[in-house]
């Protein structure tokens, strides 16, 4: 059996993975969920009376008894602390976004898992819409010419009680940094009324991101020497079904899909673009090694 765990099941994922697993007995009748904890003793309970879940009493009640464990905490810098319990067991995570907040802690984070080589996926669920990853292959292979700069906009919250801007920005920042380059330069943005506009600076071009304050449409478009191509980003379940496909893959001995280092490196770009809303100016998306 591959044994899991949910831990912070305050958002969206838990529900849509319990919901997958249990729709798809013939994929997954080799996974088995221990059980589910949120902070929010009353989320980890209506999970418990619509799928039959067990509830944790504490985070740590799991050790020793998983093969995986799912951190999806509505707050990113809570990730790390519900991963802690489970670092010596070396077992395989998915780790919901924002990562966490700070940079240093993004670092030490990654620095520890990689220790112990535990294999990671999540992040944003954007990054596995299907047109963002025609998109980033269309960039990749160069289709059309060479990128020219593109344009995404998504949703952000000014105020929430999960981190404020950090809540929902990593879904920009990830569908940029899939599309067009993990590591841009620099940024700059700058907050107008209900929305921020941010120009992500790599070498060759800029890329345009707007924020809207609680408008969750999203879309994407690149812009080649010779084509164009835009398009809105509907809502799907197949981002969620992707996202655990991804995940049940680790379970099963599969590879990381992306490096420690890429895996974080939303976080940096985030920090910068919060930064220069504060400065006004420019700033430098800050380098870092794993």
């Amino acid at each position: 059996m591959k044994r899991i765990a949910f831990l912070g099941c305050e958002n969206s994922h838990a529900d849509a993975f319990i919901k997958y697993i249990q729709a798809n007995p013939d994929s997954f009748s080799d996974v088995e969920i221990v059980g589910v904890y949120s902070d929010d003793t009353e989320k980890s309970q209506k999970l418990k009376d619509k799928y039959g879940v067990p509830v944790l009493e504490h985070y740590a009640d799991a050790v020793g008894k998983l093969d995986g464990v799912v951190i999806t905490a509505r707050r990113g810098d809570d990730h790390y602390k519900y991963a802690k319990p489970y670092i010596e067991s070396g077992i395989p995570m998915f780790i919901d976004k924002p990562i966490t907040f700070s940079e240093e802690e993004a670092i030490e984070f990654m620095q520890v898992l990689k220790a112990k080589s535990i294999r990671i996926s999540g992040g944003s669920s954007l990054k596995q819409d299907a047109y963002v990853k025609q998109l980033k292959k269309e960039a990749m292979e160069e289709e059309g010419g060479k990128t020219l700069g593109g344009y995404v906009r998504a949703p952000f919250q000014r105020e929430n009680k999960y981190g404020d801007f950090y809540f929902y920005a990593p879904h920009l920042v990830e569908i940029v940094c899939e599309i067009f380059g993990r590591y841009p330069l620099s940024v700059t943005a700058k907050e107008n009324g209900e929305q921020i506009h941010v120009l992500f600076h790599y070498e060759n071009y800029d890329a345009v991101g707007l924020y809207c304050n609680g408008n969750y449409l999203y879309y994407a478009s690149r812009m080649a020497e010779k084509t164009v191509n835009s398009a809105e980003i509907p809502s799907t379940s197949a981002w969620f079904e992707e996202e655990f496909k991804e995940f049940y893959a680790l379970l099963s001995g599969g590879e990381q899909p992306s490096s420690y280092k890429d895996f974080i490196a939303p976080v940096f770009v985030m920090n910068a673009i919060k930064r220069s809303i504060e400065s006004g100016k420019e700033e430098a998306v800050n380098t870092f090694e794993i």
